[in-house]
């Protein structure tokens, strides 16, 4: 019979094996499934359609299985597993997957997710991976076995990461890790314009290619940067999505202003 502590809350509906612990102030939802010999630690949640595989450990506060960060899902059920004797340490948050993406995320064996550790909706995360402290994948993300991610690295959603490679600490992960690759660096530098984040916010065609003309004129090779700012305001003075621009730049900052890596 599973150890439920008198303060834990756990739904009827729940399925814990036999051997099961699960400590004081934790909450296990309905839809959740806990395998042989996992042990949940004091003020632990486990919620949505969740299983956790045999032997996991998981400490006070980690959040798995919570609802997907994302704007579209409107609370349909999807799920999240875990595979066998993962490590999950304190405030760790693993979600669900969306309905518009695979429905599931997918965590695999034997990892060790470090303290803040963040695993978002539809990712696939492989066998013997580790994620130090703030490590943080963004949705779609694939994880292959034998990872390591340093601390506070992010990679960014839809990206792979190979087998047996390596993230450095604070690495911005953008592009997709060979296996057995090493990667370092957090120096973000400007790409462009947020096309389809403004496509999906509804703005026209005019001021998109607004932006886009003032975009080049702004970071172009001809003429000193100030000089390109006044052509920009005299050549878009009625446009206010570009003179929101060109308030950014000239207003007084503490910190100076990210600039495209490449020629544009």
């Amino acid at each position: 019979m599973p150890l439920v502590h008198p303060t834990a809350l756990v739904d009827p509906a729940a399925r814990l094996a036999d051997d099961v612990e699960v400590g004081a102030f934790s909450i296990v939802g309905p839809d959740v499934t806990l395998a042989a010999g996992v042990k949940l630690m004091s003020h632990v949640v486990i919620e949505g359609a969740t299983t956790v595989g045999e032997g996991c450990v998981v400490h006070p506060f980690a959040n798995l299985g919570g609802p997907p960060q994302h704007l579209g899902h409107k609370g349909e059920k999807t799920e999240l597993r875990i595979g066998a004797r993962n490590i999950i340490r304190e405030h760790v948050t693993m979600h669900t997957g969306t309905a518009s993406g695979r429905g599931v995320t997918t965590v695999g064996s034997d990892g060790l997710y470090m303290v803040a550790a963040h695993i978002a909706h539809d990712c696939i995360v492989g066998d013997s991976v580790v994620m130090a402290k703030g490590a943080t994948l963004g949705g779609h993300v694939t994880l292959g076995d034998f990872v390591f991610m340093g601390g506070l690295a992010a990679a960014h959603q839809f990206g792979r990461i190979g087998r047996y490679s390596f993230i450095g600490g604070l690495a911005a992960v953008t592009k997709d890790v060979i296996p057995y690759g090493s990667v370092w660096g957090n120096h973000a530098h400007l790409e462009g314009l947020n096309l389809v984040g403004l496509k999906r916010r509804g703005f026209s065609r005019e001021t998109i290619n607004a932006l886009r003309a003032a975009y080049r004129l702004l970071f172009a090779d001809e003429g000193t940067f100030q000089e390109r700012i006044d052509e920009v305001a005299e050549n878009h003075a009625t446009s206010p999505e570009v003179m929101e621009i060109v308030d950014f730049i000239r207003a007084d900052a503490n910190r100076p202003l990210c600039l495209p890596e490449r020629e544009v």
